[in-house]
């Protein structure tokens, strides 16, 4: 059966791993992502599949670029399922006591903005059309919050928020709604946390598990189970010894590329 997706943040980690993993004959992508060069090397993998590709180039923080595209794109192709998974990494930086508040809010306005942008372009379109699937890329610090990742947690938990209330407020409407909760996985943005990384999956095998979790239309895709067990088992503990353990991941954050090239661009 053909399908028409669209992913945000689908030039790196595991918006990449997504695109490949649903890239075939029957398929129409609609690729988003900053990185132009990265962008047209996936939009070349998954048309050697035989997947139809569209791709833009666009910051997600872009209202009104990332709506006309969106909604022009589902003007040509109507989505069946928007995965939202653009997102960005920033936490107290090495030899640094706090999160530099330029970078938390960057944090916010991608992770939780970005989504909330996307969504809103197609959300009309498809309870109009009383067909359609909404795919959220959380994380499962938004579930238990990593203290060194103070942005990062609050914007991933915001997600779960808000993809609770969608679904809620859209299950009469046909119009599924998923918040995936992924652990650590094998990707550039987790490569700038410089601390363990406990049952780390590669992408590939995130992407796998997602999709097929995505067919059934789960709600909370929370991985991997050893994590989202412990998650669990640390809700039933005292504010105290939750925080006691929490204490213990942490990590040393390295800006990421993108934001050391704002960094620059606004010093020079």
């Amino acid at each position: 059966m053909s399908r028409t997706v669209v992913i945000t943040g689908a030039s790196s980690g595991i918006g990449r791993a997504l695109a490949l993993n649903y890239a075939g004959k029957d398929t129409t992508l609609g690729l988003l992502g900053r990185d132009v060069a990265r962008l047209d090397a996936i939009a070349q993998a998954c048309r050697e599949r035989g997947a139809t590709v569209e791709t833009a180039a666009i910051d997600g923080r872009d209202a009104d670029a990332t709506t006309a595209w969106l909604q022009a794109f589902d003007s040509r192709h109507p989505v069946d399922l928007l995965i939202a998974n653009a997102g960005i990494l920033s936490g107290i930086e090495p030899q640094s006591r706090t999160e530099p508040v330029a970078a938390a809010l960057r944090v916010v306005d991608v992770n939780l903005k970005g989504t909330m942008i996307a969504v809103a372009a197609l959300i009309d379109r498809m309870q109009a059309r009383r067909r359609g699937h909404l795919a959220l890329i959380s994380s499962l610090a938004g579930l238990a919050p990593q203290p060194d990742l103070p942005s990062y947690s609050a914007s991933k938990a915001a997600l779960v928020s808000y993809g609770t209330a969608l679904r809620i407020r859209l299950r009469s409407r046909g119009i599924a709604i998923s918040v995936v909760c992924p652990g650590y996985v094998e990707t550039p943005m987790a490569d700038q946390q410089r601390s363990a990384k406990p049952f780390s999956w590669p992408a590939d095998k995130a992407a796998d598990y997602i999709r097929r979790r995505l067919d059934r239309r789960s709600r909370l895709i929370a991985f991997p189970w050893q994590l989202v067990f412990g998650i669990r088992l640390l809700a039933l503990l005292p504010v105290t010894l939750q925080d006691w353990i929490l204490s213990g991941f942490r990590a040393d954050v390295a800006p990421s590329e993108s934001a050391q090239r704002q960094d620059s661009d606004s010093s020079s």
